[in-house]
């Protein structure tokens, strides 16, 4: 579990085919490593979707690499099919019980891939519209919560194909949302409350069509 508040940028050092999947090399910021060890078996979300450290390299004294696997269906399901070396990407690590919550709960189960479709510049703010299939926006609200690329953020405008959202300077320099173009991929993971009322209403319809 995470809450969409992103702890740094990292880079892709290498991406490794291995069977079906890939082996991802990540080169975490190094405050990472300095506020906590991250060891083999933890979860890190990286662009919001949720993997696990296979192994950890050290090709430099001063260097530690986290490697992940990504197969088939995490591939074609999110933008981590179209890493190479020296893409940006998000990362935050799983969260513990005692932490704050100052986003929302995000599982870091990427619900499909959307596309940048405006960038609307407002002074020092950004409102961008993100393109998505419908059956993602029947889970979003206005004002509710949506997880961009593994940020926490809060639903401007929703439409039937596409959403808005406005970001602070903040967000802008400490995420890649503020390295997006027009047309670029991200990953969309919608709120799990949005999802279980989709699920309960839709049960509902259907048991009163039928009778």
């Amino acid at each position: 579990m995470f809450t969409g508040l992103v702890e740094g940028l990292a880079t892709v050092e290498s991406v490794i085919e291995n069977g079906p999947g890939v082996d991802i090399a990540i080169n975490p910021s190094g405050h990472l490593d300095e506020i906590e060890s991250t060891k083999i078996g933890d979860s890190i979300a990286i662009n919001g979707c949720c993997l696990t450290v296979i192994r950890i390299e050290q090709p430099q004294a001063d260097q530690s690499l986290w490697v992940f696997q990504a197969g088939s269906e995490t591939l074609s399901k999110t933008n981590l099919g179209t890493f190479k070396p020296g893409t940006p990407v998000n990362l935050e690590r799983s969260l513990r019980p005692t932490d704050r919550l100052g986003g929302h709960f995000v599982q870091g189960h990427v619900d499909g891939i959307g596309h940048v479709d405006a960038i609307e510049t407002e002074g020092e703010w950004t409102n961008i519209w993100f393109k998505v299939p419908a059956a993602l926006t029947r889970q979003m609200v206005p004002k509710g919560s949506v997880t961009v690329d593994g940020v926490s953020l809060t639903l401007v405008n929703v439409e039937a194909e596409r959403f808005s959202v406005a970001l602070i300077p903040h967000t802008l320099e400490v995420t890649t949302l503020g390295k997006r173009s027009v047309g670029e991929t991200v990953n969309i993971e919608t709120d799990i409350i949005g999802k279980y009322m989709e699920k309960m209403l839709t049960g509902i319809t259907e048991k009163d069509s039928a009778n």
